[in-house]
């Protein structure tokens, strides 16, 4: 069901389609582009800010929690990193690394890759996925630039490619950002995308992938110590036949979190693997809403989520699992698992399949819960302290999700991180 238009607009919908006007003449771009960007944002100005009668929305009510947009910046580029395959986006500008990258792969900012830009670019940039939803139609309209990686068929990339997106200053702002990634046939790489901010920041991110036949893609989510007061990020993904991607969430940080993923094996045989660990305290708030959608047979899927929450914190998994009438012999399963640290933080869980085909294995679950009594009972009579006893079985939970994650480096990163997180607890 299409939502109605609001009859009112908010202080902060406003600001945005004042933002939209006073930009739109100068975005990056040729006419094809800009009549997309038009179309893109006649969807946001048609539903405005996402709100709790909306199904996905019901649990991040966005016009209620941003009462205020910040102006959004129109960022200087940062210092080029010297080495290495570091890409920075600051205040929704990218810069590049001055150094050559590796054979089979191609880095551009995408404000030069929309310069001359031709339809099968546009295209793979404004996909269909998620295009009726308020937050990613404003993206696709603002967005000035990211960047355009492109992976030549068979190239292996084995060094990570990683993605910071960062604001500077103090002064309330918001940033936008798209990027879009081209995977070739047979091509092999995994990409680490950051998040960080200083307080009163508003972000909107979007990351697509277009992964090819036979190519294998890792992705990480990371959020940082410090990140934006509200952040919407977006993950868009086409996976070819007999592909893989996967892309694990880490999120201990940020005050509003709303990550929403639309993925789509739309080759015979591809696999889909989206999972995750979020550690939330005091009042923080992430939403993970997924739609995975099975357009054709043998398809695999796989979502694991792990959320620790303290304190006054509330999280949100809404998992969508869609099996087409013609996908048969799809093998789809879905986990949520939560453990409450406090009578105040709460969990909402949502998990839904949709199926139309009648040869298929798909399975969900969720679980809700507290720490064992007895397990902390045993540990603390060999001679641990209580925080250490509960530090352990949070850390054990934790990391059944986090050894998913293929890259060592990557997973010792993460693991540092659930190991401060902890330390902060219990200290």
């Amino acid at each position: 069901m299409t939502p109605r238009p609001p009859a009112i607009r908010t202080k902060a919908e406003t600001a945005l389609a004042e933002s939209f006007e006073q930009n739109r003449a100068t975005m990056p771009g040729g006419d094809a582009l800009r009549g997309q960007r038009a179309r893109a944002f006649d969807v946001f100005h048609e539903r405005g800010l996402p709100h709790r009668r909306i199904e996905a929305w019901h649990y991040t009510d966005l016009r209620n929690l941003m009462r205020e947009a910040y102006p959004i910046t129109q960022g200087a580029p940062a210092a080029a990193p010297a080495s290495g395959l570091r890409i920075i986006i600051r205040d929704g500008v990218c810069t590049l690394p001055t150094g050559a990258p590796p054979a089979g792969l191609k880095l551009t900012t995408l404000r030069d890759a929309l310069a001359g830009a031709s339809d099968a670019l546009i295209h793979a940039l404004f996909p269909d996925q998620g295009a009726d939803d308020a937050m990613v139609a404003f993206n696709a309209a603002m967005a000035r630039d990211g960047v355009l990686i492109e992976i030549a068929p068979g190239a292996v990339i084995d060094e990570v490619i990683e993605l910071d997106v960062t604001a500077s200053g103090d002064a309330p702002h918001g940033d936008i950002s798209r990027s879009l990634v081209l995977v070739g046939e047979g091509a092999r790489a995994s990409i680490l995308e950051s998040h960080a901010a200083p307080p009163k920041v508003q972000r909107n991110s979007a990351m697509i992938f277009a992964v090819g036949a036979g190519a294998s893609l890792a992705h990480v989510f990371e959020t940082c110590a410090d990140s934006p007061e509200l952040h919407v990020s977006t993950l868009i993904a086409d996976v070819g036949k007999d592909a893989r991607f996967e892309s694990f969430a880490f999120v201990s940080a940020g005050e509003v979190l709303r990550r929403q993923g639309f993925v789509r094996g739309s080759g015979e045989g591809a696999k889909i693997a989206l999972r995750g660990v979020n550690l939330l305290k005091a009042k923080q708030h992430a939403d993970t809403t997924l739609v995975v959608d099975h357009a054709v047979p043998h398809g695999e899927s796989r979502e694991l989520f792990k959320t620790i929450l303290d304190g006054e914190a509330s999280c949100v998994f809404q998992g969508k699992v869609v099996v087409r009438p013609h996908a048969q012999k799809t093998d789809g399963g879905m986990k949520s698992q939560a453990i409450l640290l406090s009578d105040d933080a709460a969990m909402y869980n949502k998990p839904e399949l949709e199926i139309f085909a009648d040869d298929v294995v798909c399975g969900h679950g969720a679980t809700v819960g507290q720490l064992d009594a007895d397990q902390i009972f045993y540990l603390m009579a060999r001679g641990l302290p209580r925080a250490q006893a509960e530090g352990m079985i949070i850390e054990g939970f934790a990391r059944e999700a986090l050894e998913f994650v293929g890259n060592e480096a990557i997973r010792e990163r993460l693991g540092a991180g659930l190991a401060d997180w902890l330390a902060r607890r219990a200290s």
